[in-house]
């Protein structure tokens, strides 16, 4: 039963405008954090350590919350249109596998942005000509990041089930990453979901 509700929101996903955000989001925290370490170039001594510092300052906080929102609010957006949840709910699914498949979909989508990411990362430190080798506890990072990616989906998608606009979801999210920072500089970051990236 599982594996076909899995296999249902795969399909949702296949062809959707999703991977336009995917694809397109990331780049914007790399080129900022990029821009950023060559304006501090003088303070940022540590090449890769330092530059993956300055992406990870506007990705983390800012952009991947709302990505991730982004993810959880598509995939629980064709229930709520056109009375879909009653359809969804009349099916002899339990409602613990369509959360599952839920969030198994978009956790399999954070997995593959911290790829992205880090893909644009080593872009951009070979773009910068940094000589050093790049980081081998880059795969440690990304996974990490990842973790935490998918404490902020189950999070998302109990939002994004229960609030039935696409926008809102994503603008809590936000919301989230910043207090995250917050939540960050006051030491307490360990206990709130959005600054755990």
């Amino acid at each position: 039963m599982l594996i076909r509700t899995i296999y249902a929101e795969w399909m949702k996903l296949r062809r959707s405008p999703i991977w336009l955000a995917f694809f397109a989001l990331p780049i914007l925290p790399a080129v900022m954090g990029t821009f950023n370490y060559l304006q501090n170039i003088g303070i940022l001594q540590h090449e890769w350590y330092s530059l993956w510092t300055q992406h990870t300052i506007f990705s983390c906080y800012f952009f991947l919350p709302a990505i991730i929102g982004v993810y959880c609010s598509y995939l629980c957006r064709l229930e709520h249109t056109n009375y879909n949840w009653n359809a969804t709910m009349a099916a002899p699914v339990p409602v613990s596998c369509i959360f599952l498949a839920k969030f198994l979909a978009a956790s399999f989508i954070v997995l593959l942005t911290q790829v992205w990411i880090g893909v644009l990362f080593v872009v951009s430190g070979k773009l910068l000509g940094l000589t050093a080798p790049v980081p081998s506890e880059l795969p440690v990072w990304l996974l990490c990041g990842a973790a935490g990616g998918f404490v902020i989906c189950a999070l998302q998608l109990c939002l994004s089930l229960v609030i039935r606009s696409f926008a809102v979801p994503v603008g809590l999210a936000l919301i989230g990453g910043i207090a995250g920072l917050a939540a960050q500089v006051k030491g307490v970051g360990v206990w709130f979901p959005y600054s755990l990236m």
